[in-house]
């Protein structure tokens, strides 16, 4: 399973989000069993991008 078109926008705009915040990305995941996108960044951000491009704080 790859990431969808949707995901890939999503994350553009979620990593410069924490980058304008001054934010370092930690770790950036895709699950290929879930298709989702994890993003952890700083010590306490968490966020989630789904298949259809919305995206979540966890």
């Amino acid at each position: 399973m790859l990431p969808t078109v949707e995901q890939g926008f999503s994350c553009i705009r979620v990593c410069q989000m924490l980058s304008n915040c001054y934010r370092e990305i930690l770790l950036f995941r895709f699950n290929d069993r879930t298709g989702t996108i994890y993003i952890l960044a700083g010590n306490d951000l968490q966020v989630e991008i789904y298949r259809d491009g919305t995206w979540s704080f966890l």
